[in-house]
């Protein structure tokens, strides 16, 4: 039988800080030897098992033990306080419980195990996660997997979720990008490296922006690279925090479908956007549907009845204040529906999207211009900041 990780004291809080970003400097964050270590025990007594050499730690404790004089925790901390960042353990009022799912799991890739911790850039709290839905795909993504992304991070946006992704190219960047056009601390984004070490450099604006209003998330300590395990280390975080995955445009052998085993494995929806037949990047995600291990969806309210809480997600009569969208007739509202979210279109592309005449479409972009709901750019036109769609 499994033993529950012992909880430490308030008094020993700070020292459990300092012994978690140790260990996690000891060894590599996500390797089974950390979360086998953990059971029974508070990391403060496991750091001083390799302190004292203790043999059960076998060859990994070894070569861990090689490094512990390199290793300065609370100057570590304090250089990370002094830059903004903060790092959040089990027992301070902001550590997502949802991420102790992950202890004990069967190891996918020899990663595994609940973080020991999480270094957080930004002003969300890590509590606020537990309303949120995690989307993933491919870097290589297509201007429609781009765009469904960032179409339901919109729609969840605007319905109180926080849109949890990588921050990679493609399909995670559309998605942060969707989820910025609604509230404040609409998004946030786990690393594979320190949550200083923006990756890759081409979305350090988009990571910039993500930090600004939510969060920027690593279990990594700040200043250290991106591995490869260590994107394998931080698939497992970014389904355990949320409610639910999203998988949109993932290929045969894409790293999203890692992102998916891990919340098939705690037990939350998994749930894939379709592609066309026969293309290659949506391969995995109809594999997801075909096997029974994801759920087809295709905007944000499939995602919202999935994940919500009971009856939230059903249609109800439009309640509150009137907003810009209340006053537009049906034939603008069919062109806001084609405006994309991501990256501006030409008239005559949205005019196509929205089957109708390319005039009457105009007509209707400069009537949602002049209603702040659209943008109109040299290559086309897009979704304006803040007017993500219900």
């Amino acid at each position: 039988m499994t033993t529950a990780p012992v909880a430490p004291t308030f008094t020993d809080l700070e020292r459990e800080r300092l012994a978690r970003i140790a260990l996690t400097q000891l060894i590599e964050p996500g390797t089974p030897l950390l979360d086998t270590c953990l059971v029974g025990s508070t990391a403060t007594d496991v750091y001083r098992r390799f302190a004292e050499e203790d043999p059960d730690l076998g060859d990994d404790g070894f070569e861990a033990r090689s490094r512990l004089a390199q290793i300065h925790p609370d100057r570590d901390l304090e250089r990370a306080t002094n830059a903004g960042f903060r790092y959040v353990i089990p027992g301070d009022e902001e550590w997502p419980t949802q991420v102790e799912r992950l202890a004990g799991l069967e190891p996918l890739q020899h990663r595994t195990g609940t973080p020991l911790g999480l270094w957080v850039r930004g002003p969300l709290l890590l509590s606020d996660l537990d309303r949120s839905v995690a989307i993933v795909g491919s870097r290589d993504a297509t201007a429609y997997g781009a765009d469904a992304a960032a179409r339901i991070a919109a729609d969840l946006a605007v319905n109180d979720f926080v849109t949890v992704s990588g921050a990679a190219v493609g399909i995670d960047a559309a998605a942060h990008r969707g989820a910025l056009t609604g509230p404040p601390g609409s998004t946030v984004a786990v690393l594979a490296g320190g949550v200083d070490v923006p990756y890759p450099l081409r979305n350090r604006r988009l990571i910039d922006a993500i930090a600004e209003s939510g969060a920027v998330i690593s279990e990594i300590a700040p200043g250290f690279p991106v591995t490869r395990y260590r994107f394998l280390s931080r698939n497992r975080i970014i389904a355990a925090l949320a409610r639910g995955t999203v998988v949109v445009e993932a290929a045969a052998r894409s790293g999203s479908l890692n992102t998916s085993h891990w919340a098939y494995s705690i037990n939350t929806p998994v749930m894939a956007v379709p592609g066309q037949v026969g293309a290659m990047t949506s391969v995995g995600t109809h594999d997801l549907v075909r096997r029974g291990k994801g759920v087809l969806v295709t905007d944000g309210l499939d995602v919202r009845e999935l994940v919500g809480d009971m009856g939230e997600a059903l249609p109800v009569e439009p309640r509150g204040p009137v907003r810009r969208r209340d006053s537009l007739t049906s034939v603008e509202k069919q062109v806001l529906d084609a405006v994309p979210v991501s990256s501006p279109s030409s008239q005559l592309d949205i005019a196509r999207a929205a089957c109708l005449h390319p005039k009457t479409a105009g007509t209707a972009l400069s009537r949602l211009e002049a209603l702040g709901l659209a943008e109109r750019f040299p290559e086309g036109w897009q979704l304006a900041p803040g007017a993500a769609r219900t």
